[in-house]
């Protein structure tokens, strides 16, 4: 299968789209057969709900994918505001609901809350994260039902925030947000911390990867979930 000279950005380094559905191992294990190499790497993970933009590296372009990865990266992310989840994201088992209350919501001024993120935080990152612990993946103790020793925060910057959409859905409410972030920014994280703001749980209902510094998804090789 021939991939287009555009999705290169380096010889040794591809721009890939990666669908709903799709792990990001799922990724490099459909990539092998298609390029014919197994050396393969990629420059951050994306969940499986998720989708959108990422980097590969390929033989020696694996050693390159410590540099793009500290890149800042773009995001638009539909967040469910009145429902939170043990993974952020709607994977999860449900931890809280709240019906949200349309006038909590003209309140709160929607979007002046939503550009008041903009700037530095320190927040806990999410227990389904390969952040490791004592030598261990957050993620493992999560799935085996074990209480990490600590959970730890990191710095997340957003640099820009832009309110998109907004509507209501049954007894929630749908936020769509642009967020550019910094490196090791969690928009899970990010999508609970505007739900503390407004008063409501909150979990991501959707995530889509824009870009990852100059480099945008459209112009990535669209793998498909048979390929």
């Amino acid at each position: 299968m021939n991939i287009p000279e555009h999705a290169y950005i380096e010889e040794d380094v591809l721009l890939v789209h990666k669908p709903v559905g799709m792990s990001s191992f799922d990724v490099i294990r459909r990539l092998r057969p298609i390029l014919g190499i197994r050396k393969l790497g990629h420059a951050g993970t994306l969940d499986p709900l998720a989708h959108g933009l990422m980097i590969i590296g390929i033989q020696s372009g694996t050693k390159k994918m410590d540099d793009y990865l500290k890149l800042p990266k773009v995001y638009t992310a539909s967040i469910i505001l009145g429902k939170s989840t043990t993974t952020g994201d709607q994977e999860g088992e449900v931890l809280e609901e709240k019906a949200v209350i349309k006038a909590d919501i003209k309140a709160n001024d929607l979007e002046a809350v939503v550009l008041g993120m903009q700037g530095e935080h320190s927040l806990t990152v999410p227990i389904y994260s390969a952040i490791k612990v004592e030598g261990r993946p957050l993620y493992w103790y999560a799935r085996n039902n074990q209480e990490p020793p600590y959970i730890p925060k990191k710095p997340m910057n957003i640099e820009s925030i832009q309110l998109l959409d907004h509507y209501k859905s049954g007894d929630t409410y749908i936020v769509s947000i642009r967020f550019e972030v910094s490196s090791g920014s969690y928009i899970r994280t990010l999508a609970e911390e505007f739900g503390k703001r407004m008063g409501y749980p909150a979990s991501l209902k959707s995530l889509y990867r824009v870009s990852i510094g100059q480099y945008q998804d459209q112009h990535a090789y669209r793998l498909l979930e048979n390929d």
